[in-house]
């Protein structure tokens, strides 16, 4: 059948929901779901020839298959990247990213302030293999060149970073890299393509755990990185599917799937987020509130600049409290009184959710570790669903009203 080649220079929000594999010779409208673990060749010498990679075609869904094929693409075309790989978790895309850029000998620079669990692999795991990592300021850029040595090969950023929403200047941190010949890899789930395209700003690798705002709806897990085919395709998918990091069709599916609704869903947590912070601010009970979009906040000026004037749909505040026993305590209650907020420690739900960062997703990190980020114990990240926001302040006031 006769299939449509999309036009240049589509907005993301149009490739959200058009750019994908053309359809099959059935014609379905809805991006077919390909559960089959293998491939039927037509004869032994195509077979050959595929396996090979000597001519397109699939023949095992661990090295590709349809679906995931068609997720890599959309994703690729919405972060202005060559191409794409799924992945099984954005955990994994990050090891991808760390086991392919790096080797015994190397040394990599991130920022103090990101998600736990990287600073637990970068940090400590892939300490084991001979790669040593520099914790820096994240919103420092004298820091991260500070830091340069003569083996660094991968810079690596998140921004907004998890739960502070510290930023991080994309394209000032390309130049430090590429100067010193290093790579800068920046996670983007927190954004997403909606709101920045760290490529366009210089980075060479775009991470993304498809877990948080791309799926939207909590369903299931998976994660990608996006680059260049050289970088991307030749060298980090080969290793994908060797190593067996792939996502499952099902999963790059409904992620996919979740990339069609992804712009309205941010715009609208975005705006928000932007409300509840600025509600959170004036409360008496809350002692400082951490969110982008504030014009409190220290890189206000960046975002705005970097993130297409919106603020994103997370944030952090602290409670009022004296000594990390008492914080802790007041946060706990603050969580604990809610009715309508799920207490979980995912993001980017449709649902909001509620966490105390310091015991949930950061809780493996060392006190030291959890004081060098700005984690205190009276910390409470929030991710702003699309409940009616009167009804999310309604029940953030349950536990910040009656708290001693």
């Amino acid at each position: 059948m006769t299939h449509k080649t999309l036009p240049e220079g589509l907005h993301p929000e149009t490739l959200a929901v058009r750019e994908a594999l053309p359809r099959s010779q059935w014609g379905e409208h809805c991006e077919a779901l390909y559960l089959s673990s293998s491939f039927v060749q037509p004869d032994a010498a195509t077979a050959a020839r595929r396996f090979a990679a000597q001519e397109e075609g699939y023949t095992y869904s661990r090295t590709s298959n349809p679906t995931v094929t068609s997720f890599e693409k959309r994703l690729a075309a919405m972060e202005g990247a060559e191409c794409a790989v799924a992945t099984s978790t954005g955990m994994s895309a990050i090891l991808l990213v760390a086991l392919t850029t790096l080797k015994a000998g190397d040394h990599v620079i991130c920022s103090r302030s990101m998600f736990g669990s990287t600073i637990k692999l970068l940090g400590s795991e892939m300490s084991r293999f001979g790669i040593e990592t520099s914790f820096v300021s994240q919103t420092d850029v004298a820091q991260w060149e500070a830091a340069i040595q003569p083996n660094t090969r991968l810079l690596f950023a998140e921004t907004p970073t998890n739960p502070l929403t510290d930023l991080c200047d994309i394209a000032a941190l390309a130049d430090v890299a590429h100067a010193h010949g290093a790579l800068l890899a920046v996670d983007n789930s927190f954004a997403t393509p909606i709101l920045q395209q760290p490529i366009k700003l210089g980075a060479d690798i775009v991470v993304h755990s498809g877990t948080k705002f791309l799926d939207g709806q909590g369903r299931t897990m998976v994660g990608a990185v996006c680059g260049s085919i050289a970088l991307v395709d030749k060298v980090m998918g080969t290793f994908l599917r060797c190593g067996g990091l792939n996502a499952a069709p099902y999963n790059a599916w409904t992620v996919m799937k979740g990339l069609e609704t992804l712009a309205l869903r941010i715009k609208a947590q975005s705006a928000a987020a932007l409300e509840l912070a600025t509600w959170l601010e004036a409360h008496p009970k809350v002692a400082r509130v951490y969110y982008p979009g504030l014009l409190s906040h220290p890189q206000h000026a960046l975002a705005m600049r970097q993130q297409n004037g919106l603020g994103g749909g997370v944030l952090a505040f602290d409670v009022q409290g004296a000594g990390p026993e008492n914080l802790r305590k007041n946060a706990f209650h603050v969580i604990d009184h809610t009715q309508v907020c799920s207490i979980t420690a995912n993001l980017g739900d449709v649902k909001t959710t509620i966490t105390h960062p310091a015991s949930t997703s950061h809780g493996r990190l060392t006190e030291e570790q959890r004081q060098a980020a700005g984690l205190g114990q009276g910390l409470i990240r929030i991710s702003v669903g699309l409940e009616h926001l009167d009804d999310i302040k309604a029940d953030l006031s349950r536990g910040l009203d009656t708290y001693s």
